[in-house]
């Protein structure tokens, strides 16, 4: 097969859906498939509106058997405010390409209506980043190939009928993007049911979910961390990994240990990842500083590092379709805080393999902390428990698999397709 791969931004960027897209890249070319992965030149969020943002060569370049080809993109100040009002104009496709947060690339969308490559499938990711995705639509209506998307639905508090989250992911233009995928990839049972109650007919939703691959989350060298980390031995660390911002809950879970550390609770924050500017702005009058070690962003081996060197982890985000960090987690045997909010929620089993607070309720959430904190056999059990789940769920190579394999039904004679149907149902392993 020849692939087509949209994506906003693709490594080294950092994301989770990025991150995703270039192990899924990397497995077609493995497996003899041609990928070409269509993304924008930003290295880092800010740069798909900012001239401040750090931006990479716009180009064409080949890594790991997958040709990249990365646009340029359009940067202004006040880019913002100047899409807002456009994007109101109620018609879809221009709806999709005016939302302000989106990576603008123009060349994207004039080659995209003019291929002078033959593909056998396009596959787009990730939502709220409609402008790639509606480029990938685009490609595939004009060779008149399968359109496939993986959205990343971010569902936000199921307990808030008006959830922020959840309308900004479900808005009109992104209904319609889903409803002209010939699939659907979701990650939980959630999504899947939230994308068939969107308009996307069931036959065409694959659930799927993430993997886990051990020998890039484990391994780590615990005591020389925490010695670098000058944490006191016996002392408990709390471990957060992410885009640091209020979404992903970094600024909740630091109002959580601030509370705590008034009681008299000794423990350390450790944060890693790159820093939004929601964040920056909150740390600027964040009191206790000296009890969070703020690392940015990590190499492999500090990744690594950071899991062996962390007691528990804390994702207590709004935003998360899956959270690919709490199984890195469980993968060290290390047990998991989160909100009862998008995939977290059902990732975790409350009291088996985490602890789950009320999306929101950082009074909740402290409680969970410093119950894990205080509870050392509780800690232990917990990340033990996730961990064996890791061994048999969460397996990378039968998600890729199923992947490929719904592209292959797609592609190949409708003759041959019935006989992959239960393939897709085996390789999830919900």
């Amino acid at each position: 097969m020849r692939v087509a791969h949209f994506v906003q931004r693709y490594p080294p960027a950092l994301g989770g859906s990025e991150a995703y897209f270039g192990r899924l890249s990397r497995f077609l070319a493995r497996h003899g498939d041609l990928v070409d992965v269509w993304t924008t030149n930003a290295l880092d969020l800010e740069g798909f509106w900012s001239p401040r943002g750090r931006t990479l060569p716009a180009g064409v370049s080949v890594a790991d058997g997958v040709a990249v080809r990365r646009y340029p993109l359009w940067r202004m100040h006040g880019r913002r405010w100047l899409l807002k009002p456009l994007s109101l104009l109620p018609e879809r496709t221009w709806q999709c390409l005016t939302l302000p947060c989106n990576p603008i690339a123009p060349r994207m969308w004039r080659d995209a209506g003019r291929p002078t490559m033959k593909y056998d499938a396009v596959h787009a990711t990730a939502f709220p980043y409609a402008w790639p995705i509606t480029c990938g639509l685009r490609l595939a209506r004009r060779l008149r190939i399968p359109f496939l998307l993986t959205p990343f639905l971010h569902l936000g508090d199921p307990a808030a009928p008006f959830d922020r989250t959840r309308r900004q992911y479900t808005a009109p233009p992104f209904r319609r993007l889903l409803r002209a995928a010939d699939r659907v990839f979701v990650q939980t049972p959630t999504e899947r049911t939230a994308a068939v109650g969107l308009g996307v007919p069931s036959d065409r939703v694959v659930l799927q979910g993430l993997g886990v691959d051990p020998g890039e989350c484990t391994g780590g060298n615990r005591e020389r961390t925490r010695a670098h980390w000058n944490v006191r031995p016996g002392d408990c660390v709390v471990g957060h990994l992410g885009n640091n911002s209020v979404e992903k809950g970094s600024v909740d879970l630091l109002r959580a240990a601030e509370a705590l550390w008034r009681r008299g609770l000794g423990f350390t924050v450790v944060l890693a990842g790159p820093e939004m500017p929601n964040f920056r702005r909150f740390m600027t009058g964040f009191g206790p500083a000296g009890h969070v070690r703020r690392l940015g962003v990590l190499t492999d081996e500090q990744k690594r590092d950071f899991f062996a060197g962390i007691d528990l982890f804390a994702l207590p985000s709004r935003s998360d379709s899956f959270g690919l960090v709490l199984v890195e987690a469980w993968a060290n045997g290390v047990p998991n805080v989160a909100y009862r909010a998008g995939g977290p929620a059902e990732l975790i089993r409350h009291g088996t393999d985490g602890l789950l607070a009320q999306c929101g309720n950082v009074e909740e959430l402290a409680t969970a902390v410093a119950r894990l904190i205080d509870d050392e056999p509780l800690r232990r059990s917990l990340g033990e428990t996730g961990q064996r789940r890791t061994a048999c769920e969460f397996q990378w190579a039968a998600k890729l698999a199923l992947v490929r394999t719904a592209m292959e039904q797609l592609t190949s004679p409708k003759r041959e397709r019935g006989m992959r149907d239960s393939s897709l149902a085996r390789a999830s392993g919900w």
